[in-house]
């Protein structure tokens, strides 16, 4: 199978934990087969490779999300990275010539499109696998996967079928309708639309040459800043006259909300918490290392992290974007290729950060311009560089750099340090990187 996922952007609808920098997809809430808990995409990227170890498995993210990716899944899925948001159809298409130009994938063969962020079980990964196998043999250009309603949403638009049977031809879409034309389009035998379809790369790759100029990838990854916003939909499934839907009746859920979320969450606490047994569909996510006690609460989640604590009524939880948005603050964690830090304190002109590297990772060779830096190692051995002179450190060991000094780390074992920044100006844009030469 060839699938890409559709990583999409920051959000805020589950803050604290979600961010500009890591979203929701990347937040760690379900329990693994390990034992250890995995995030949404972990959870969909492992599905799709235990039921075909083959699959090529392609993620189009922005910039932003490729240090999360590469920490969480690794250097196996290919990462299709957007140089700025321009909506679904040019960034499907750019991910389309990624895997021609890069991936050298046959313009025959089909490829699958979805979102990364469903909660799904294995059913789903197998109609994957057929909805791949139907767009190879399809006369259809398009095949999507039309989900069995559960109940009459207006959050979802809606696909009418022409027949009732598995594989059918689409008779029109429906946008998004209120409750009384939802239950109306259901009893027409109407599937939501969960955004998942299929196609051969070669008519897609023709069909973006047509309303796009460009080369290859690489041309197109040049020219992306230019191409105007335009959502897949509006571009392609409005205007294709050969369409297939194949009904879907298994499990899936659309995790949007905390109270969606939470729905789907396996433990009622993640983390170091308490309730008391008068609390009634309550969950607590904590993160950070200060413990969370809920007495005589009835529907309510309560999330704490290093970006703040929220402690809200489930239905309530889904309009709190608003007032999130009214929040100025720093990004408190984040997970990067290497590893990932968490800021622990921040005042004027100062800012205390752990930091965590993974075995064999290093950070860019780097300098700052307007603030010095201070690492003290925790634990762990690695080996630092400063202005080119290399040292191995251990547990215990103190590394200075003024500003404007050029400095890495690489952790031998994973390597715990603390980086206290000093100046009057810290900001994450005063960073300069460098090619560090062979010593």
């Amino acid at each position: 199978m060839n699938i890409v996922l559709l990583s999409g952007g920051s959000g805020k609808r589950l803050w604290p934990l979600s961010n500009e920098i890591r979203s929701k997809q990347f937040i760690k809430l379900f329990p693994g087969e390990d034992g250890r808990y995995e995030s949404m995409i972990q959870r969909m990227y492992r599905g799709i490779c235990r039921l075909d170890q083959r699959a090529s498995v392609t993620v189009a993210a922005s910039k932003a999300q490729v240090s999360s990716i590469r920490n969480q899944l690794g250097s196996e899925a290919g990462i299709s990275v957007e140089p700025c948001r321009r909506d679904t159809f040019p960034a499907i298409v750019l991910a389309v010539s990624y895997l021609k130009d890069v991936r050298q994938v046959d313009p025959k063969e089909a490829v699958i499109v979805c979102p990364v962020d469903p909660y799904v079980e294995d059913d789903y990964f197998r109609m994957l696998q057929r909805l791949g196998e139907q767009a190879a043999v399809s006369s259809a250009n398009l095949v999507l996967m039309g989900i069995q309603p559960t109940y009459p949403s207006e959050k979802y638009g809606y696909i009418i079928p022409k027949e009732t049977g598995t594989v059918s031809d689409v008779l029109e879409f429906k946008e998004k309708p209120d409750r009384r034309r939802a239950e109306a389009y259901i009893g027409q035998g109407a599937l939501w639309n969960g955004g998942v379809f299929a196609f051969r790369l070669g008519y897609m790759l023709e069909r973006a040459h047509e309303m796009i100029d460009f080369t290859d990838y690489y041309d197109l990854y040049d020219k992306y800043a230019s191409l105007p916003k335009i959502s897949f939909d509006y571009a392609v499934v409005e205007k294709e006259p050969e369409i297939q839907v194949m009904r879907f009746s298994g499990s899936w859920k659309d995790l949007g909300t905390w109270n969606t979320l939470t729905e789907a969450m396996e433990e009622h606490i993640v983390g170091e918490a308490t309730m008391d047994d008068t609390c009634k569909n309550v969950h607590i996510i904590n993160e950070i290392s200060v413990p969370v006690l809920a007495m005589g609460l009835h529907d309510v989640v309560i999330s704490a992290s290093a970006d703040g604590i929220l402690v809200s009524d489930k239905e309530r939880s889904g309009f709190m974007k608003p007032f999130v948005d009214q929040l100025d603050q720093q990004v408190m964690y984040a997970e990067k290729s290497w590893g990932s830090f968490r800021v622990l304190d921040l005042e004027q002109g100062s800012m205390t950060v752990k930091v965590t590297l993974n075995p064999g990772h290093s950070m860019n060779y780097h300098s700052h311009k307007n603030r010095d830096e201070i690492w003290t190692v925790l634990s762990g051995t690695g080996r630092t560089v400063v202005d080119g002179m290399e040292q191995v450190v251990h547990a215990g060991d103190v590394i200075t750099m003024q500003a404007g000094s050029r400095h890495t780390v690489t952790a031998v074992t994973e390597l715990k340090l603390i980086e206290v920044q000093l100046g009057e100006e810290i900001s994450a844009d005063d960073k300069q990187k460098f090619r560090l030469e062979p010593q």
